[in-house]
């Protein structure tokens, strides 16, 4: 017999009995002594309670207190009873949650040393499992036990001095001693037993290299199943996040599910000895990848690529050259350099900025440089308040940034940019089937949105669906998504397994299975505050795009009217671009909802209120006319949903330079003094139903905060102008026949 941790003496348990039936509300909290001896008294405490019917407990609640409290057998047989329920019920997942301790309870059953009893304990519960349930049910045996220790630590010191505790804390208490035991006993065991299960199931090659014809060189991990006979399909994943241990159970995970496992390190990354050369030549590497898969004995030739951000522009990159062999791309939050970073709309990013130290500073990850928050938090204010030029930004920050310098070189989405992505006609080319995964808080969504509005542009019967919902740029990739989003409690229909979408539709399209039960249509959202799916044929089929024009007077109040206005007015704006002690409306949805929208700089025009429950599905555009005394400026455009309560809810925006309004390639300076429209597209696309009494607000402002570029309006290079470059301040006049469209329809019940 053994337990992972020792059960020393501790404290000596004394309580007085209560009649059967009585409720016990508290616990005696033994003296301080040995932690886990404490525990498994209190743990006695709360089972003795429960066989004399005096609480009533869950079976995990049992499981946690028979583990806590070392009573084996009985852990077994509960643990076992919930794994059989959980089957029963159809959730595996929650049945191979609780495999980590079912093993650990096997193990303390059995007689010898605990690493040996551990490993026959696990051998039994992986060896009947096919290769997908042991992929699952041993990413199951990694956790944070040392953080899990330092908060039981935490918790057991908030009770300091007290001699009792209820019932939920004594439950807590044992639950949290018991993943402490069974992920400390996992993390130094179960590691060498799970890679022996794999070698077992899997032929592993991390040391693969594949040369392309320009004569770069590329490394990747290959996985195949032992027991596949014929050739098979290759799932593809291409990354400039070079991590080893993360890729290895990529590629496992991909091969679990019958698939060849690959997944391929960008230029110059892990085994590769050129340079790094982010998005530069990932067209020409991903389809050299693609080409060396297919000329592969164990290949049928055919490779679907996946992948979230950097891998999901990788998977378009590709299709800019098409090879062969390429059949079905599944891209999520897919980025597009230059139009949605490290510039938006023309804009430069400050959230971009240590994204090169991350990923060019080395063969692998910077983690350490690009975990240092205070750095990169603090730098961008530090610019902001010094004045310097954009360009001067590393200057500040005291390390050069090469990158960040090559791209500011490229202020127009020109030739530099538009070589890594398809253009124009070469979507019409692009003849597979793709998913685009993505979020309504995505930051990088209108990327996403411009591959999928582009592929059908060009080519209108491509097989291209677009699966959306209220997810950030992680959450969008994640197996499951957070239950609360910057403030917003998420429908729970909102719930789906991105990993599972994605095999779902390569085995629909790669080997005939049905399309994923999610996509029922072309374009399938969410729609929050509906809970509920929604599925069109295409964006706007089921909208109405309404006009609001920009109405109203500073002093009478401004309004959103969907009534052209009878004449010609305009609200006059003045921002000191050279006064770095504040800063403009800010747009970014963080929180999503707000208690209560702040007046601030800029202009808030808010519609009537809606009489009935109204949905806004899709991407809001609008042609702002405006009048500056100089040759470019900088603007953003909120939407928010203001409820009854006067709550708000951000819905979307847009940012973007004004001399690059009505073409990202070409600068149309502004011409002082006239009248001139700024139109705009690129927002980002929600799925919301406001109830009645909801009202449409529009806040629009020029941008000048820490975390873009200051357009000075010089004319010039905006990354070269400085304080020095701001002259008389800003005066913009926004005239009120500019107008927002809006997609709304009414609510169906």
């Amino acid at each position: 017999m053994w337990r992972w941790l020792p059960l020393s003496l501790g404290a000596v348990l004394m309580f007085a009995a209560l009649p059967a039936g009585a409720v016990e509300d508290t616990f005696i909290l033994p003296e301080a002594g040995e932690r886990h001896a404490a525990l498994a008294s209190l743990s006695d405490q709360v089972l003795a309670a429960h066989a004399r019917l005096q609480v009533t407990l869950t079976d995990s609640n049992l499981a946690h207190l028979r583990v806590t409290a070392g009573h084996s057998s009985d852990a077994v047989a509960s643990i076992e009873a919930m794994i059989e329920q959980a089957r029963g019920d159809g959730d595996e997942t929650r049945a191979q949650r609780w495999m980590p301790y079912l093993v650990y309870a096997r193990a303390a059953l059995a007689d010898g040393a605990p690493g040996s009893a551990y490993a026959e304990a696990f051998r039994a519960v992986f060896e009947p499992l096919d290769d997908l349930q042991a992929q699952r049910t041993a990413s199951w045996f990694v956790a944070d036990a040392p953080r899990a220790r330092e908060t039981l630590a935490g918790s057991l010191a908030a009770l300091q001095g007290r001699t009792e505790v209820s019932l939920e804390e004594a439950l807590d208490l044992a639950r949290r001693q018991a993943f402490v035991e069974v992920f400390e006993a996992s993390a130094t065991l179960s590691p060498a037993l799970i890679a022996q299960d794999e070698s077992r199931r899997y032929l592993i090659d991390d040391q693969v290299l594949i040369r392309t014809p320009s004569g770069a060189t590329l490394s990747a991990v290959v996985v195949r199943g032992r027991e596949a006979v014929a050739a098979q399909p290759a799932a593809m994943l291409f990354t400039i996040y070079t991590d080893p241990v993360a890729n290895r159970a990529i590629a496992l995970r991909a091969a679990s599910r019958g698939y060849i496992g690959v997944v391929v390190d960008a230029r110059g990354k892990r085994l590769s000895e050129d340079d790094i050369r982010p998005y530069e030549t990932e067209a020409d590497d991903a389809t050299a990848a693609i080409e060396w898969i297919a000329a592969q004995p164990w290949s049928d030739g055919r490779v679907g690529m996946y992948g979230g951000s950097y891998s999901g522009f990788a998977a378009w990159a590709a299709t800019k050259r098409m090879p062969a062999a390429l059949r079905t791309i599944v891209p999520y939050v897919a980025a597009i350099p230059g139009l949605g970073l490290p510039m938006e709309n023309n804009v430069f990013l400050s959230a971009n900025y240590a994204w090169p130290f991350f990923v060019a500073g080395s063969r692998l990850l910077e983690t350490e440089t690009y975990s240092d928050r205070a750095r990169w938090q603090a730098l961008p204010e530090a610019w902001y308040s010094s004045g310097r030029a954009y360009r001067e930004i590393d200057q500040v920050d005291g390390t050069p940034n090469p990158w960040l310098q090559r791209w500011l070189s490229h202020p127009s989405y020109d030739a530099y940019w538009q070589a890594m992505v398809p253009q124009g006609d070469e979507y019409a080319r692009i003849d597979i089937p793709v998913l685009t995964i993505t979020g309504y808080y995505d930051d990088g969504q209108i990327s996403a949105l411009h591959f999928f509005n582009e592929h059908l542009r060009h080519r209108p019967d491509a097989e291209h669906y677009l699966l959306i919902g209220p997810y950030d740029h992680f959450g969008a990739q994640a197996s499951s998504k957070q239950q609360s989003l910057r403030g917003y409690a998420i429908d729970p229909s909102a719930q789906f397994d991105t990993e599972e979408v994605t095999f779902e539709w390569l085995d629909h399209v790669l080997r005939g299975a049905a399309r994923p039960q999610l996509l029922r249509d072309r374009v399938n959202y969410q729609l929050m505050g509906a809970d509920e799916w929604r599925h069109i044929a295409s964006l706007g089929a089921d909208v109405t795009v309404t006009d609001f024009f920009l109405s109203g007077h500073a002093a009478e109040g401004l309004h959103l009217r969907q009534e052209a206005p009878p004449g010609r007015a305009w609200l006059t704006q003045h921002v000191d671009l050279a006064d770095r002690s504040t800063r403009q409306h800010g747009y970014y949805p963080d929180p999503i909802v707000l208690e209560r929208l702040e007046s601030g700089s800029g202009f808030a025009f808010a519609s009537a209120p809606f009489e009935a429950a109204t949905d806004v599905v899709g991407t809001f555009s609008g042609e702002l006319m405006v009048r500056t005394n100089k040759q470019d400026f900088d603007f953003s455009v909120s939407l928010y949903e203001v409820r009854p309560d006067g709550s708000a809810m951000q819905l979307s925006y847009y940012v973007g330079r004004a001399s690059y309004a009505h073409d990202m390639s070409r600068r149309q300076r502004l011409v002082p003094g006239e009248w001139t429209s700024l139109p705009f597209a690129r927002t980002r696309m929600t799925g919301r139903r406001m109830p009645a009494g909801s009202r449409l607000l529009a806040v629009v402002d020029v941008l000048k905060d820490p975390m873009h570029q200051v357009n000075m309006g010089t004319g010039g290079d905006v990354s070269d102008e400085s304080v020095a470059d701001a002259g008389a301040p800003l005066r913009v006049e926004w005239r009120n026949d500019s107008v927002l469209r809006v997609p709304l329809r009414a609510a169906e019940p």
